[in-house]
Order: structure tokens, then sequence, then C-alpha cells
């Protein structure tokens, strides 16, 4: 699964990358994305506009938005058979921005969890496939919120974990937005691991636990 995040750049830093149009948003560093919170993401094709949503689907049926925390991750192998999801799949993808996501090592007893950090090679930022979509409150105000999309771990991954956000290749970006693009066929192959070799991972602070601590000291590497 996926279940914390970091997106530390700025809006200027990554309008060029991801070739949204010029937005009033002004990102800030975020170090701890957790459920619930509000995170950018990028959604349709010309022009790919960036917004700020929310993590954790919400189902425009649902009649509380609690339901959300239960939605922060979507098999990529059953997208297309899960009433929530299979027509976001054709009409409703995003990218959410990230530059590295955690992951969280048992020790044999299980009694200690040690987090780690995963980026790829280099550190520049990276999408991660995802769906969306708007709810209406009971207050008939309107919410829009996202879900991120999972795949078997890849090699490095699956020491800890066999689940892996699905990190889209950058030329695979358009495509993934592209409306024209609705074959669930042809969708699942870009639903893929990430190549193992083009990424790394290292241990960080036992702070990133708790969703409540935010800050730049949370992403520094503590294997030395």
């Amino acid at each position: 699964m996926c279940g914390r995040y970091t997106q530390s750049r700025e809006t200027a830093a990554i309008e060029t990358r991801f070739k949204f149009a010029p937005s009033e948003i002004e990102l800030m560093p975020m170090y701890n994305i957790a459920p619930g919170q509000t995170a950018p993401v990028v959604v349709g094709a010309d022009p790919r506009e960036l917004k700020l949503m929310r993590w954790g689907l919400i189902p425009h049926w649902a009649k509380e938005e609690k339901i959300g925390y239960r939605m922060i991750n979507a098999r990529a192998e059953t997208l297309n058979s899960k009433p929530s999801f299979k027509g976001l799949l054709r009409k409703r993808r995003c990218l959410v921005l990230a530059d590295g996501f955690y992951e969280w090592a048992k020790s044999k007893d299980k009694k200690v969890k040690t987090p780690l950090r995963y980026i790829l090679k280099g550190g520049e930022p990276f999408a991660m496939a995802g769906l969306w979509t708007s709810w209406k409150a009971p207050d008939e105000t309107w919410l829009e919120s996202y879900t991120i999309i999972t795949t078997e771990s890849n090699e490095l991954v699956a020491e800890v974990h066999d689940r892996m956000p699905v990190i889209l290749a950058e030329e695979k970006e358009g495509a993934w937005l592209d409306p024209r693009l609705a074959d669930p066929e042809e969708l699942a192959q870009l639903l893929k691991p990430y190549p193992a070799d083009l990424m790394e991972g290292y241990q960080v602070s036992r702070r990133v636990n708790s969703p409540a601590n935010e800050g730049e000291e949370l992403i520094r590497s503590l294997d030395g």
C-alpha cells in the first residue's frame, strides 16, 4: 500500500516538469502527507491543470466523507471490477505529485517498525497514478478527492512490503491523462512496478510515524 508520502517542491519548481498550465496555487513543501490531508494532483490533458484535493477517495454515492480513509489506495489489478473505480478509470485519472514515499520495515518479532523513504535515484519528482472524483456534502458543498493506485512491489520495496504505489515513467504520464485512452487493458499496461534499479531507499527518523510531525528533517537519511 501507500500510506504516507512526500512532495517537497514549490509550484515554480515543478510547473515545467509536469507541464501544467500556469497556476495561482502556491505549493509548500510537504514531508509527511497523510490520508485526509490536501495535496497536489494534476488533471486534464490539454491543458493540464494543477489542483488541490483530499487524499482518500469519497465516492459520489457516499453518505459520509470518512469513507475516504478506507479508500486511500486502489489495487491496479481490480480497478476495472470495482464499482467505485471502474468509471473513474475511464474518465477521471490524475497524476499524484510526489518525490518520495514511506514504508515501514518490521523487526523479526514485529514489535519495531523502522521507517524508510523510497525515491528515484537523483531525487527528482515523479507522478503516482491516481483516480479522482467529486462528492457533494450534506451542506451542498463539493469536495474533490483522490486515491493512489498500487501494484505489486519491485525487488527493492518487496524487502519490506508486497505493494507499492504505481510510479509512472515520465513518458507515460501523458497517456495516463489522455481522455481518448479508455480501454482497461491498455491502461493496465501503464500500471506496472517501477524498475527497482532506478530507485533507492534509506532509513529516516521515527518521527515520521506520526502524521502530526512535519519538516525537512523527516526525510534526512539515518544510514550515515
